[in-house]
């Protein structure tokens, strides 16, 4: 719609201005255009004002409502909250693009979404693909029928069933793409099992960022890169909530142990490549940074009743506080000595493999890299600092 046109724009040419459209997928740009994020949203969405999540109406307030829609490449538009928490969302179009440009997809290809959400996802793979090509599963019936009457105001054929998406979509032939529009802990083996030899799956994983498999020609396994950080909703049922924080995981315990840290703690807040192996070695423990006069701070607990304090004394020197069974600076040390021993890998340095009875996380090398057992806990992981 013409009231649109320059939000479009702006947002058009702070992705371009940032390289977000691939260069490998120039259909991506293309699809963008013709089905444009407001065609998706709905009527009201949410706004975070600092304490909570509150309704802005497209009646009332168009404008707002606009801005909502378009506010970034990396801004998400808040659609359902439920709960006072996020519960679906028209997802950031710099995430959509970079998963869309993992999906690899191609003309004809039998595409098997998990999540269809406002529907735009579904609209930019059909535009893709062609017309009966995209089956996508929604868990809430409410979510799916506004996808579905979107789509179909839009003229696409798009598939769009009320089901839970771990089971995938059974007795259907195998589909040449598999994704997921919001995090798993563990990637469903059904997921593998309903993709072709030599298909793709790209799916958010463990709320980390998300990952491109690629299903062996024997189809026992799948296996692939880590692809970009970014947070991500969770399934439906495994919790959206922030848990346990440090204050109730600490309680009114002291400290067990007292003892000094040497190393710069500097990077435990800036490099997010060393973030990223920090929450592939320890999946539960959160880790929360702040600077003060005297240098970076930290916060670790594991959810459970472990945690440490890390605290900057200045002069380079901080101490360490822990509590609780579990020496958690002493498990962060020992997982960042790996990680530089490893020359600091970037993230996109860690794959996923996937296979029937395990799945492990690796580092440069799938088979003979250093490997991570991957466990439900991953997905307690969040962005913190």
């Amino acid at each position: 719609m013409s009231q649109f046109v320059e939000q479009r724009r702006r947002l058009a040419a702070d992705m371009e201005r940032r390289g977000d459209w691939p260069a490998r997928s120039p259909w991506i740009r293309q699809a963008a255009d013709a089905l444009p994020r407001h065609l998706f949203a709905p009527d009201r969405l949410w706004h975070w004002d600092g304490h909570a999540y509150v309704p802005v109406d497209r009646g009332s307030d168009p404008e707002r409502w606009a801005a909502e829609v378009y506010a970034g490449p990396d801004a998400a538009a808040v659609t359902q909250v439920t709960g006072g928490l996020p519960s679906s969302s028209l997802s950031c179009e710099a995430i959509v693009v970079d998963m869309l440009d993992s999906l690899m997809l191609e003309p004809g290809h039998r595409v098997l979404e998990m999540g269809a959400g406002t529907g735009r996802n579904a609209a930019l793979m059909a535009w893709r693909v062609g017309p009966g090509r995209v089956t996508s599963l929604e868990v809430d019936p409410a979510l799916a029928a506004h996808a579905r009457a979107r789509l179909n105001a839009a003229g696409l054929q798009v598939a769009i069933e009320v089901a839970d998406g771990a089971a995938g979509r059974p007795h259907s032939a195998q589909f040449d793409r598999v994704i997921a529009t919001y995090a798993v802990d563990l990637v469903p083996w059904s997921w593998v099992a309903q993709t072709r030899p030599g298909g793709r799956i790209v799916t958010p994983w463990g709320r980390l960022g998300h990952v491109a498999l690629t299903v062996a020609e024997d189809g026992r396994s799948a296996s692939g890169w880590v692809q970009g950080l970014a947070a991500f909703m969770p399934a439906r049922g495994t919790g959206t909530g922030p848990g346990r924080d440090f204050r109730q995981v600490r309680g009114s315990a002291e400290a067990a142990q007292e003892r000094p840290i040497t190393r710069d703690l500097q990077p435990l807040r800036e490099d997010l490549h060393l973030r990223f192996a920090l929450r592939v070695a320890l999946p539960e423990v959160q880790i929360t940074t702040a600077v003060d006069d005297d240098g970076v701070n930290a916060w670790l607990h594991d959810g459970a009743a472990s945690w440490t304090t890390l605290s900057a004394l200045g002069g380079g020197e901080s101490i360490a506080h822990q509590g609780g069974p579990r020496r958690l600076a002493d498990e962060l040390e020992r997982a960042w000595d790996v990680w530089l021993a490893e020359g600091g890998p970037e993230l996109y340095d860690f794959g996923l493999t996937v296979e029937p009875d395990r799945q492990y996380a690796w580092c440069r090398d799938a088979v003979t890299g250093p490997r991570w057992p991957v466990q439900e806990a991953l997905g307690q992981v969040r962005l913190a600092g």
